[in-house]
């Protein structure tokens, strides 16, 4: 079957070409452009965030299947180019993911000890794509611990043994787990971490009668039809479970602008009685919407070196009302951490100021001596298609250099490092330097978990990759 990113590819693209109709009165006419625009900037990662829950939870016939909702899955393995449904996964930390409904009630998380010097983490995100909490390393420890998340609607005291509350806005999040991985024969020692993370209702954390059940949702698929037809029920859809409470009361005004062209929570999105004008001012509003996001991101961050550091993803209070920076965070690289967590420098450039191509030039990433990245985890360098942000098969099965590789690369006499990006191998002598690249455009994204300070404040910068003859 298609992969999500293709079927959101389909979205976009029927968006763009569809003349269906939507409800507005005339009057409303002038303004359809502006709010269609508003409206597709603001639900653009919201329906990319749906679409990998629905095949992740959702949709049991799905190749990308996990798990139902609050139950763990847990990945003992790296991700690969056969995983799809999330653009630029990392190839560093299995993952485990947890989609939890907290309509009926909180959820209790656990977390085993874990060794010092094994990072890990818990990354909490709501269906706005707002990361709203930590569990970890960085934020609670490597020591064993109990939390809990709870949705925007409960109403109650910290349960004893319980940690932490963190409080979800919307009736449904994703806690996305990474542990880290060694080396390929670490793997045994990951899946034993994993199976120390545990999920457990409040109900039967305490040992008390369950509240009733949740009503049972009948959950819209996306694919190429719906995408062409209906391309605005999905936010009406998702708006349900994001009510406009505590936080985000603060959108009452955005979602009533919504309602002027029929977008509203919960209500179906109807396809009627629109002239050609308004249609046509539907149509330019989302190309409008798109083209921003798709700007947005080359404005994200500060160019050093031809790398542009992305610090797009965090909670409610960091975006401040700008939906396009959190629509650009989303198409750059869904569910991504905040800069605290890990930093994410993309090469949008190489050191001749071009657009980096592997199918018409060699590179090299050159480490001055004493200038790794500066963290308190570990960083990597990964490679991913230029056109796809998704990994690729190369002849060794290698996605990415990282820091815990060190010990197998090849320093320089000087006692700096270089790697080697290019499609063919660079020779047997400087194989274990090597990071496979298509034969094409390609999208280059190093990661710092836990950055250090000096990485933060911009003190420590990452090197130019270099073109070099092929």
């Amino acid at each position: 079957m298609s992969t999500t990113m293709r079927k959101l590819a389909a979205l976009a693209s029927g968006i763009l070409t569809m003349l269906a109709a939507l409800p507005a009165r005339a009057e409303e006419k002038s303004g359809a452009k502006e709010v269609a625009e508003e409206a597709f900037i603001y639900s653009f990662p919201m329906v990319m965030g749906y679409g990998i829950m629905y095949e992740y939870a959702v949709d049991t016939k799905s190749d990308q299947y996990k798990a139902p909702f609050n139950k763990i899955y847990n990945t003992e393995r790296v991700y690969t180019p056969k995983d799809t449904p999330v653009i630029t996964p990392n190839s560093d930390t299995p993952y485990s993911f947890l989609w939890a409904d907290l309509r009926a009630e909180p959820l209790v998380l656990s977390v085993p000890e874990v060794e010092k010097g094994r990072y890990y983490s818990v990354m909490l995100a709501d269906m706005y794509t707002c990361n709203y909490g930590y569990i970890g390393s960085r934020a609670t420890g490597n020591g064993a611990g109990t939390y809990m998340i709870a949705g925007p609607n409960w109403k109650g005291e910290t349960p004893e043994g319980v940690k932490k509350v963190f409080r979800c806005e919307t009736e449904f999040s994703l806690a996305a787990y990474r542990t880290q991985l060694f080396n390929p024969g670490d793997i045994d020692n990951v899946k034993k971490v994993q199976a120390g993370y545990k999920v457990q209702t409040l109900s039967a954390f305490l040992n008390k009668d369950a509240p009733p059940a949740a009503p049972e949702i009948k959950w819209p698929k996306i694919d190429k039809k719906t995408a062409q037809s209906d391309p605005f029920a999905y936010l009406s859809f998702l708006l349900q479970f994001c009510p406009a409470v505590g936080p985000a009361a603060v959108e009452k005004p955005l979602r009533a602008r919504f309602a002027r062209i029929g977008i509203e929570a919960g209500k179906p999105f109807t396809l009627d009685r629109l002239t050609p004008e308004q249609k046509g001012e539907l149509e330019m509003g989302v190309k409008d919407g798109y083209a921003k996001i798709k700007q947005k991101i080359a404005t994200i961050g500060k160019d050093v070196n031809g790398w542009r550091a992305v610090s797009a993803f965090a909670d409610r209070a960091f975006y401040k009302g700008d939906w396009t920076l959190r629509g650009a965070a989303a198409m750059a690289g869904i569910y991504g951490n905040d800069e605290v967590e890990a930093m994410y420098p993309l090469l949008s450039t190489d050191s001749e100021g071009n657009k980096p191509d592997c199918g018409k030039h060699n590179y090299t990433l050159p480490f001055p001596k004493g200038h790794l990245p500066p963290v308190n985890a570990f960083w990597s360098v990964t490679m991913y298609d230029g056109k796809t942000q998704l990994l690729i098969e190369n002849p060794i099965n290698r996605y990415l250099i990282n820091s815990p590789m060190l010990p197998d690369l090849k320093m320089n006499d000087d006692g700096s490092l270089t790697l080697y990006v290019q499609k063919d191998s660079p020779g047997k002598d400087k194989e274990s330097n090597w990071l496979p690249a298509p034969d094409g455009p390609i999208y280059l994204v190093m990661r710092l978990y836990w950055p250090k300070k000096e990485a933060l404040d911009g003190e420590w910068k990452p090197p130019a990759v270099k073109q070099v003859a092929k």
